[in-house]
């Protein structure tokens, strides 16, 4: 089966932590015990640490790409490149505090391979606001330009930090269908960082896609978790009529616990499992998997 990962914090924690490999949640061993067939590595460029440094904060990050080329991993541009079977990785960006010194920098980091981009993270930036922080602030005008840019460039842009008013403007002001590539359900957990069923309703009606985030704060009111909790907010998606946009974010490496029964990337079997109980059958699990992933990327060419 094809398994695909939206969000990780795996290079930060190697080129800016430096996490020995296997301390990390994901690592190459992991990741073929798994059978994740295509991963994500977020670029972080927001201002934890390295006090603001965004340009080599990312730089420290990017260095790590080769020694996951060295491990056998293939790093491919498209999803629809990636095989089942194969380990490949996709780049993304989390934070695009790179992108504020001009227009012309989304061009230079989309041919480093980047082809997922969150706007913001946890503060304000030149392009806007997260949910942290506020509501209702919207993109402002060179976030705006920024993310025209992006959808030009096929680069998805990524909701998960936002704010609710920067995810709206993405739908009056953008072309392309958003994704969120690590967020929960707020009608199951009522926290900021998740989506109101009035977002996951838009995402579906407009071709988006949703990573489920494995971080049991953002999963229940009590922090703990299992693959059946995120099964749940999977499900969730999946009856508001979601089942072809939803797939898995696990923020692994960028969370300090984990749900019980998926601590790392080699027991993603176990969430499959998961879903199987909650009486999804293969063909949906899928699609959950992976598929949908390839799918949502067909929609922005």
């Amino acid at each position: 089966m094809f398994i695909a990962d939206t969000h990780s914090d795996t290079l930060y924690a190697l080129g800016v932590h430096h996490a020995k490999p296997a301390e990390c949640m994901i690592n190459p061993d992991r990741l073929r015990q798994g059978s994740v067939s295509l991963q994500t590595f977020a670029l972080f460029s927001g201002p934890k640490g390295n006090k603001g440094d965004y340009e080599g904060i990312a730089a420290a990050e990017y260095q790590q790409v080769q020694r996951m080329l060295d491990a056998g991993l293939v790093m491919v541009d498209d999803p629809a490149q990636a095989k089942a079977g194969d380990v490949s990785f996709m780049l993304s960006l989390e934070g695009c505090e790179v992108f504020e010194k001009g227009l012309s920098a989304i061009a230079e980091w989309r041919e480093k391979g980047i082809r997922m981009a969150a706007p913001v993270w946890n503060n304000v930036n030149r392009l806007g606001t997260p949910a942290k922080v506020d509501a209702t602030t919207g993109l402002t005008d060179y976030g705006i330009q920024a993310v025209r840019e992006m959808q030009r460039l096929g680069i998805a842009v990524d909701v998960s930090h936002l704010n609710e008013g920067g995810f709206w403007d993405l739908f009056r002001k953008g072309d392309k269908p958003p994704m969120a590539s690590h967020s929960c359900c707020r009608s199951l957990r009522d926290h900021f960082r998740n989506l109101t069923d009035e977002q996951i309703r838009a995402m579906i009606q407009y071709g988006g896609y949703i990573g489920v985030n494995f971080y049991p704060h953002f999963l229940s009111d009590d922090g703990k978790a299992d693959c059946v909790t995120i099964a749940q907010h999977i499900d969730h998606i999946c009856q508001m009529g979601g089942g072809d946009i939803v797939g898995f974010g696990s923020d692994f490496d960028g969370i300090e616990c984990t749900p019980d029964d998926l601590q790392h990337a080699g027991q993603m079997g176990n969430l499959l499992d998961a879903l199987r109980r909650y009486g999804y059958n293969e063909e949906s699990i899928a699609g959950i998997a992976g598929g949908n992933l390839l799918k949502y990327y067909q929609r922005l060419a």
